[in-house]
């Protein structure tokens, strides 16, 4: 009983609480300012915060008889003397420009009100956050810099704002004029008292134009079981529904039944060529440096273009604007570290992530001489800037440097990788309803093989290969709000491509340098412009419709052969070499790529969505391994390699559950692809002058069905996946010119994320994953030449390897914080395979040890055991 009086108590005396009064003193810095200088140090030196109209004269200066006073003294100036009304709503001051009266009375136009919502707690601006207009029943998320804009008949309305593990908040705002009202939203604490539904005053996400869609918050991510602790973006989208890959360990990813190199992988808009690390174990995106991540499966918007399956838009932090902070982790694998604070407070901020893994210090504790020399570890390091030079402008430079490199265990070899980017952007207004951003990308993937000498051969000191493909990106966006109803989106965008397929250094005793190989560089430019219109039409039917116009160009210098019958193939001989200069256009290509997407809502909770899109990708991976490697080659369209194209249909069913608690949704689609390259039958691709000729094309079809059921709220949360699809290829000279499953063809595929939080400081997830195998070809036939077995195969594909299955449990810790302190930290106990299934990687063919008559199959599984792993984490 009296724990209820307590607690009545405190409820009535936040009821009564009132807002800081106008009468406050306050001292200003100097008699005479701009009024934007007062109301910034009224809004210092007070709990208000202020929203005013667009129309506030904000530069004028002001001069008052004296530097203290009341709040009201220095806003009744202001309002007297430049006719400005102002109102408090809660702690909000609301200022006003006051209307001329007009002799004739005159229809209300629309006003607009827009700004950017961001973190209280460090300043950062929040992608996707929901506005909500409750008397319209209706309103609009957040672009991806934070900015919204609702235009809306005058009069006043209650804004709700929310946002996923934010404290949603209520404003009451009279919206007479347009007007700018920027918020900041609190991060929520973990509340595990019993759950409570209400009535929900936030858009479902059944309601939202996007299909085919996933977007999977970083706090979800570092809550799911982890291999080695190590928390990877790449290993959580592999759980949702049309995601997939050849197997453990293999780089990157596969969507919908694309290739790898059919995602267009963007960090901070820049393109990402290789997204993982160790050779596919983790992936690129240390999880401290990332603020959002979304995936687009189809139904993809007229602004991205260039890859067939889908795109991962990946988006660092911008850093704390508010305070200085750390925040890092210590792994059995790998550390990492991130700094962030304000350059100047409120106004610019910084933030650098670090991470390097550390496999090769304890290899040199070993006695083992080869073990000790060997060398294995890869580094990130992720950087960003921001600066906020007025309301109507932004600037932000960002740049990923990421490198993997082995060697030392055999004849001094040297192998190493990575990424590098940068990007510069600008976002400017131009006014309340057109929002733009301007944008310079730079990005290189290169690798290097290198072997020295070890005294086998006096003559060779030195063997290195190294290849590269690089870009150069300008590109500006912009984003139309006309109406409530409506938006558009348009934009341009040009790339410079240099391709460095591989160059061959070897440098002898006594000798400069030679270069016995060096293949020809390729460059091109890929130009491209959009529009994307969404509009809605009443309270059911919302319909987006784009165009994307997409042109390549590959251009010299560069040496182009010609062959026999003017087709290449190793059996027609090069018959000329036509020279092309700097500049020349080799080959030209273009097309358009129509996007459209159609949501019809049944009722507030369910909804039918369609879509349809074509995508051209210009340039394409050649690998003829199931999974990729760090030394495949991307190569461009050409004379002899056509652009690949992609057209894609789906159809979904979305409907929510328990005011949005539950979420189920049911998706069919289908893929129709044309011009994608395969190899040869024993095609040589490594430092081939003659690429071409090792390679075939032909079509592809996809097909399936994904279901999705997900918790969103409550002790328990995660998600149920399931996917029902197939991914073929025809390729004439392969197969008998007849359909094959592609490497990457797996019927069945069951993902299970749990997550349960059993009290304030402890909290526990599980993931369990099920998948078919993956085609394999298994020889059909052996002969023996000259007492050498030689296997003999027929049909590409036509086997599987056994189903792969997996359960990963983990295990977080975090103590609250003293109080007073700053300091926090939590550890995590996870177990990976924990029933230690030794999943197939691969199953490859060889005559047994015992009876070379015999042919025997033999399974190759990376991870045969369960394996442990703590980490520890802290912020500051």
């Amino acid at each position: 009983m009296k724990s209820l009086v307590l607690i009545a108590l405190a409820y009535f005396s936040a009821l009564i609480q009132v807002p800081e009064s106008l009468d406050k003193e306050v001292v200003l810095s100097k008699q005479t300012l701009t009024v934007k200088e007062v109301l910034k140090e009224l809004d210092r030196q007070s709990s208000f915060t202020f929203s005013y109209s667009n129309r506030i004269p904000l530069q004028k200066k002001i001069s008052f008889g004296k530097q203290s006073g009341s709040m009201r003294y220095f806003l009744d100036r202001i309002s007297r003397d430049y006719a400005i009304q102002y109102k408090t709503v809660n702690e909000k001051i609301l200022l006003l420009r006051e209307k001329k009266r007009s002799p004739t009375k005159k229809k209300k136009e629309n006003a607009t009100i827009s700004g950017y919502i961001t973190d209280a707690s460090t300043g950062e601006e929040l992608i996707g956050a929901t506005v909500y207009i409750q008397e319209l029943e209706t309103g609009t998320v957040t672009n991806v810099y934070g900015y919204y804009s609702l235009s809306v008949p005058p009069g006043e309305y209650t804004l709700v704002l929310s946002f996923i593990g934010y404290q949603r908040q209520r404003l009451t705002v009279p919206i007479e004029e347009s007007q700018t009202l920027n918020v900041e939203m609190a991060p929520e604490e973990v509340q595990l008292e019993e759950v409570i539904v209400t009535a929900s005053e936030t858009i479902p996400e059944v309601q939202e134009m996007e299909m085919s869609t996933a977007k999977v918050d970083i706090q979800t991510i570092q809550k799911m079981p982890a291999l080695l602790g190590e928390v990877d973006v790449i290993r959580s989208i592999q759980l949702l529904p049309g995601v997939s890959t050849v197997g453990e360990g293999a780089p990157g990813f596969n969507v919908r039944g694309g290739s790898v190199d059919q995602n267009l992988i963007l960090l901070d808009e820049a393109p990402v060529f290789s997204s993982s690390h160790l050779l596919g174990f983790f992936s690129v995106f240390n999880p401290d440096a990332v603020k959002d991540i979304k995936l687009y499966k189809g139904g993809i918007p007229a602004r991205y273009g260039g890859r067939l399956s889908s795109v991962l838009d990946v988006r660092q932090k911008e850093g704390n604007t508010k305070r200085f902070g750390l925040k890092g982790g210590i792994g059995l694998i790998s550390s990492r570290l991130l700094a962030e604070g304000p350059i100047q407070k409120d106004k610019s901020s910084f933030m650098v992530a670090g991470r390097r893994s550390y496999g090769d210090l304890f290899l040199r504790m070993s006695n083992n001489e080869d073990i000790n020399n060997t060398i294995i570890y890869f580094y990130d390091l992720n950087t960003k800037v921001n600066y906020k030079i007025n309301d109507r402008n932004r600037l932000y430079l960002s740049g990923y440097f990421g490198r993997d490199v082995f060697g030392g265990a055999v004849e001094n070899l040297r192998f190493d990788w990575g990424n590098r980017t940068g990007t510069l952007r600008w976002n400017h207004l131009f006014n309340d309803k057109l929002f733009s951003n301007f944008t310079a990308i730079y990005s290189d993937y290169n690798y290097r093989l290198a072997f020295a000498n070890n005294g086998t051969d006096a003559a060779l000191e030195e063997f290195e290969w190294q290849s590269s493909v690089t870009n150069r990106n300008l590109q500006a966006d912009f984003t139309y709000f006309p109406s409530l109803s409506s938006t558009i989106d348009f934009g341009v965008s040009g790339i410079y491509y240099d391709f460095n397929p591989g160059s061959v250094t070897i440098r002898t005793n006594d000798q400069p340098p030679e270069s016995p190989l060096d293949l020809n560089e390729e460059h091109a430019i890929e130009a491209a412009a959009y529009f994307n219109h969404e509009k809605k039409f009443g309270d059911r039917v919302t319909l987006q419709y784009g165009l994307r116009y997409s042109a390549f160009m590959n251009i010299g210098e560069r040496d182009v052969f010609e062959y026999e019958n003017g087709t290449p193939s190793p059996d027609n001989a090069v018959i000329d070499t036509v020279s092309y200069g700097a500049g020349e256009i080799i080959k030209f290509y273009d097309g358009l790529e129509p996007r459209f997407s159609l949501n019809y809502s049944l009722s507030k909770q369910t909804a039918l969505k369609v879509s349809y899109n074509r995508l051209f990708q210009y340039i394409q991976l050649v690998s003829n391994t199931t999974a990729a490697t760090p030394i495949d080659i991307w190569t461009p369209a050409n004379q002899y390699i056509q652009p690949a194209i992609v057209d894609q249909i789906a159809l979904g069913y979305f409907r929510n559950f328990r005011q949005n608690t539950f979420e189920f949704s049911a998706e069919v689609y289908y893929k129709n692809f044309q011009d994608l390259i395969d190899f040869r039958n024993g095609a040589e691709l490594i430092l081939n002058e003659n690429l071409e000729t090792e390679l075939l094309s032909g079509n592809g079809r996809a097909y399936g069905l994904e279901l999705l059921l997900k918790k969103r709220e409550g002790r328990w949360t995660g998600w149920l996946s399931y996917t029902l699809a197939r991914t073929e290829r025809q390729v004439d000279g392969i197969n008998n010119n007849e359909y094959y499953p592609s490497n990457f063809d797996k019927p069945h595929d069951v993902s299970l994320v749990l997550n349960y939080n059993i009290n304030k400081k402890w909290n526990a997830s599980a993931n369990f994953a099920y998948m078919t195998g993956r085609p394999t070809t298994p020889p059909a036939a052996r002969f023996v030449y000259q007492g050498i077995v030689v296997p003999d195969y027929t049909g590409r594909n036509g086997a599987r390897t056994p189903d792969y299955h997996r359960l990963d449990l983990s295990v977080n810790y975090e103590p609250p914080p003293k109080p007073g302190r700053r300091w926090r930290n939590s550890w995590n106990f996870g177990v990976y395979n924990v029933y230690a299934r030794r999943n197939p990687y691969s199953v490859f063919f060889r005559p047994n040890s015992d009876n070379p008559a015999i042919t025997e199959a033999v399974q190759l599984s990376i991870f045969a055991n369960l394996i442990p792993s703590i980490t520890y984490n802290f912020t500051f």
